[in-house]
C-alpha cells in the first residue's frame, strides 16, 4: 500500500460571494503548487459556505464525498420571479404577495418534504450532449431536461418579513434550493425566487470547521498541512 503524503485528503473552505468553485480551486492549485485539486458539489458565485476541496489522491474520494447529504440556509423573496430562479437572473414576473405568517409559510414548505422529481433549472452546470446548460441559456437556448429525483429531509422557515423569507433546509445531493425557492413561490400564488443561500454542512462535515479562502491561501505549506483532512480519516467519513 502507498503511502499518502500530508496534502493527500481534503480541506474545507468558506466560501464568499463572488468567485465560482472553479476559481477556488484554481486559487489554491496556483497557491500551492498542487498538480490534483478538484471540490465536492459547486456552490454557485452568489452562494456562499461550506465547499470541500479535495487536494492530491484525495480527489479519487471526490465522487463518495459528492453524494453526501446537504443542509443549506437561504432567504426567499415572494413576489418576483428570474430567469435563473435566483438574484443573479433577469426578473420576469413581478406580483403583489399575499398576507402571510410565518405558520403559514411552513404549512406549503412541509408539502415539499420527501420524495419529489426535480427539473434543473435551464441556468445550471447540468450539461445537455457535452454543454453546460448555463452556456445554452446565455444564447436564448432553451433545451428539454431530465427530471431527477431528490429528497428533502427538512425544509422549514425560521422568520418571515414580507417579501423576505429566512429558511433551512435538508436535502439530499444534486438538489437545486433556487428551483425549490421557485416551486414554492408558484405554490403561494406569487412567484419567488432564492435571494441568499449559504451551505453550512456538508456530509460529516460543517462550514463552522472551514476557513475562507483568503485565509487559507495566507498559509504556509506546513500550516495548511495541518488543516488537510488526512485521505485515511477521507475514507472513514465518505
Amino acid at each position: 500500500m502507498h503511502e499518502f503524503g500530508p496534502l493527500d485528503g481534503a480541506l474545507l473552505i468558506d466560501k464568499l460571494v463572488g468567485p465560482t468553485s472553479h476559481d477556488v480551486v484554481d486559487a489554491i492549485r496556483r497557491r500551492f503548487q498542487i498538480k490534483k485539486v478538484g471540490h465536492c458539489g459547486t456552490l454557485d458565485p452568489s452562494a456562499t459556505g461550506l465547499l470541500v476541496i479535495v487536494l492530491g489522491r484525495g480527489t479519487k474520494l471526490s465522487e463518495k464525498l459528492m453524494a453526501t447529504d446537504k443542509v443549506y440556509e437561504g432567504a426567499l423573496r415572494l413576489g418576483e420571479t428570474t430567469t435563473s430562479y435566483d438574484a443573479a437572473g433577469e426578473l420576469t414576473a413581478s406580483l403583489p404577495v399575499p398576507a402571510l405568517t410565518l405558520e403559514q409559510l411552513n404549512e406549503v414548505a412541509a408539502t415539499f418534504i420527501g420524495d419529489q422529481m426535480q427539473l434543473p433549472p435551464m441556468v445550471s452546470a447540468v450539461k445537455k450532449d457535452g454543454v453546460p446548460l448555463y452556456k445554452l441559456a446565455r444564447k436564448g437556448i432553451e433545451v428539454e431536461r431530465k427530471e431527477r429525483m431528490i429528497h428533502i429531509y427538512n425544509f422549514r422557515f425560521t422568520k418571515y418579513e414580507e417579501p423576505i423569507g429566512q429558511f433551512r433546509v435538508a436535502c439530499t445531493k444534486g438538489t437545486y434550493v433556487r428551483t425549490l425557492a421557485h416551486d414554492l413561490g408558484e405554490k403561494v400564488g406569487c412567484g419567488g425566487h432564492l435571494a441568499a443561500l449559504r451551505r453550512i454542512v456538508a456530509g460529516k462535515f460543517d462550514v463552522a470547521d472551514a476557513l475562507p479562502l483568503e485565509q487559507v491561501l495566507a498559509l504556509s505549506i506546513t500550516e495548511l498541512e495541518k488543516r488537510v483532512i488526512p485521505f485515511l480519516k477521507l475514507t472513514r467519513e465518505a
